[in-house]
């Protein structure tokens, strides 16, 4: 799969599967400094994915500050062919001063087996 370059960083589309509802989410970041994965509170309540009263929230800190999330589990996150299942996401504001749908981070990464080739800019995974 081809990663998007803008502003010399590495972007796909991402499609979000929860209860029977499907969102597909443009400029999500590639982004190996990052531990987790991360979308856009925005993006996800249109697939019904809002806080609850009952959610901790978390403190994510990072090279653009912090942000506080809530974390869901998510039926399906597919990336090209590849798809995921039962993953945990973060959910954020995203405020970053730029268009971000989201982050996929290293738990994505290590668990979906991902080789980036830089060269060529692509992503694949393990089948």
């Amino acid at each position: 799969m081809h990663l998007s370059l803008r502003d010399n960083l590495p972007f796909v589309d991402v499609i979000i599967t929860q209860a029977g509802k499907q969102i597909e989410i443009q400029n999500v970041l590639v982004d190996t400094g990052s531990g987790g994965t991360i979308f856009s509170a925005d993006k996800m309540e249109q697939i019904g994915i809002t806080p609850q009263i009952d959610d901790v929230l978390h403190h994510i800190y990072g090279v653009g500050g912090s942000e506080v999330v809530f974390m869901r589990r998510v039926e399906k996150i597919q990336v090209g062919e590849y798809i995921g299942l039962e993953l945990e996401i973060e959910v954020g504001g995203l405020d970053y001063g730029f268009e971000l749908g989201g982050i996929l981070g290293m738990d994505f990464l290590l668990a979906s087996g991902a080789r980036i080739d830089i060269q060529q800019l692509t992503i694949e995974f393990q089948s």
